[in-house]
């Protein structure tokens, strides 16, 4: 018996019905009735910049008026408590010891959750405002006027991996475009000579997520965040040794003639012109990144405030590490970055709580270190971006993957991971100061006030870039993608 497909009857009856398929879908797209559309937004056209690949970081206009050039990002690896930090909760103290009303048999990440527990470290009035703020990180505290705090922030898992990739991408899966990322691809940078964005890792090593809190994703390549810090330098930089720095100067005149000879006679190769970009910025970057990073210029008082020069033991070393990596964030905002990306704690290694702020079992211990690790070096940087007066064109943000819960786990001495509500702070361009915006319940278990996703989150942060989020996208595979996904609000409570 013969194939149906050999069959010049069957074989015209299915082209004529394949093609009638064909036809049908091309008119549901048209009236937008397929479920997947090319709009980011009903009833609004996505923007996608224009991007020259010979010059892929040239500045480009916002959607509209921003009040911030540039972002200054600071994420706490490992979930940073915010009941022992920023969230002030009397009940938490008053129902010390005693079981959280509606909590029983609670199972969280690890395990059963014993009783409420409150801080470790008192809460005082701080600043003009008189902002409750912990004793684990009182030089942050003096600083509540500048801030916007946002206590009502949910996320939508309790795993490190993905709670990182959803803070830092929107999406818990690996491989979307980082904030710095959709930022760059927007709006390039003012820096011809420098990455438009840079990702400075903590001195103990990377976040659990490594590259994806800082990388690309389907966004083309160019908007990679480049990481180093104060410790360990831009790779493969250097000038390799015998060779002068007058040969070197020649050389990359001489090469830039025969790049500049190779696109005339190949015009329109984006991959040629994306290629030539790249080599041309590793080339300033070699002047460029070393002046940058070079801290040793820093005046001593500077230095000080910082507490760069702090010595002695193992949390003073850390702390004066971390301290450079933020006059580096610092030096990079002054030159015109447009997104610098500070991690303050590292995947683990060493134990658990040891490398960051992942306290589950001996939070007291593992947070008495960590707490003057980030405290003096990141009010510094705060105060010292505001008396340069970069603050009135830069958004700082500081942020974690989610939050702990009020009790301690059963059988230990620290906090379980609660993504049901957490807290994250702003200052400078864009927001209002002092300022608080939500809240969690009597006990910090849940945001009941003001709920903010982390796509409300971005919303915001694009719109004082000037940014409009429901536009700002990228066509891949079929969809088009944006930073908040299909979801997203702009909380206009908070800003300026």
């Amino acid at each position: 018996m013969s194939h149906p497909l050999l069959n010049r009857r069957s074989f015209l009856t299915e082209n004529a019905s394949a093609l009638s398929g064909i036809a049908l879908a091309q008119l549901l797209q048209t009236e937008n009735l397929l479920g997947v559309t090319r709009e980011s937004a009903p009833g609004k056209t996505p923007v996608r910049p224009d991007i020259n690949p010979a010059n892929p970081n040239a500045p480009r206009r916002p959607h509209f008026d921003p009040a911030a050039r540039n972002v200054l990002m600071i994420f706490c690896s490992g979930a940073c408590s915010p009941l022992d930090t920023f969230d002030y909760k009397p009940d938490l103290i008053k129902y010390h010891g005693k079981p959280m009303p509606g909590g029983d048999k609670l199972i969280t990440f690890q395990g059963e959750q014993g009783n409420l527990t409150k801080s470790p470290w008192e809460f005082r009035p701080r600043g003009q405002c008189g902002k409750m703020i912990s004793d684990l990180v009182p030089h942050l505290g003096a600083l509540v006027d500048d801030m916007c705090f946002i206590h009502s922030l949910t996320g939508k898992t309790n795993t490190h991996g993905p709670g990182e990739n959803f803070m830092n991408t929107g999406f818990t899966l690996d491989g979307f475009p980082s904030v710095g990322s959709w930022t760059t691809y927007a709006l390039g940078s003012e820096n011809a000579s420098l990455p438009a964005y840079v990702a400075i890792p903590d001195p103990r090593g990377n976040p659990q997520s490594s590259v994806n809190c800082w990388g690309p994703g389907f966004l083309p390549a160019a908007f990679q965040g480049t990481d180093f810090n104060a410790t360990n330098p831009v790779r493969n930089i250097n000038r390799p040794n015998g060779i002068s720095p007058s040969s070197d100067r020649a050389t990359r005149s001489f090469l830039e003639k025969l790049n500049q000879h190779h696109l005339k006679r190949y015009p329109g190769d984006t991959e040629l012109a994306a290629r030539i970009s790249s080599y041309e910025l590793a080339a300033r970057m070699q002047l460029s990144v070393p002046e940058v990073s070079d801290i040793s210029t820093e005046p001593a008082h500077i230095l000080k405030m910082y507490g760069a020069n702090d010595a002695g033991d193992s949390v003073r070393d850390l702390k004066a590490a971390y301290a450079k990596n933020c006059i580096l964030a610092r030096r990079l905002v002054e030159k015109g970055v447009r997104f610098v990306q500070l991690f303050n704690g590292a995947y683990q290694t060493g134990g658990e709580g040891v490398s960051n702020w992942d306290g589950h079992k001996f939070l007291h211990e593992q947070y008495g270190k960590h707490g003057p690790v980030l405290d003096q070096p990141t009010a510094a940087l705060v105060r010292d971006l505001k008396q340069r007066g970069l603050l009135d064109n830069t958004l700082v943000i500081w942020c974690t993957e989610f939050g702990r819960m009020p009790t301690f786990q059963k059988g230990a001495s620290g906090r379980d991971h609660n993504p049901s509500g957490f807290t994250a702070w702003m200052a400078g361009a864009g927001v209002k100061a002092p300022y608080t915006y939500g809240a969690t319940d009597a006990f910090g278990h849940k945001a009941v006030e003001n709920v903010m996703s982390v796509y409300d989150f971005y919303a915001t942060v694009l719109h004082i870039l000037g940014l409009d989020h429901e536009r700002l996208s990228f066509y891949h595979n079929g969809i088009e993608r944006r930073l908040t996904d299909v979801h997203g609000k702009v909380a206009q409570e908070i800003l300026s």
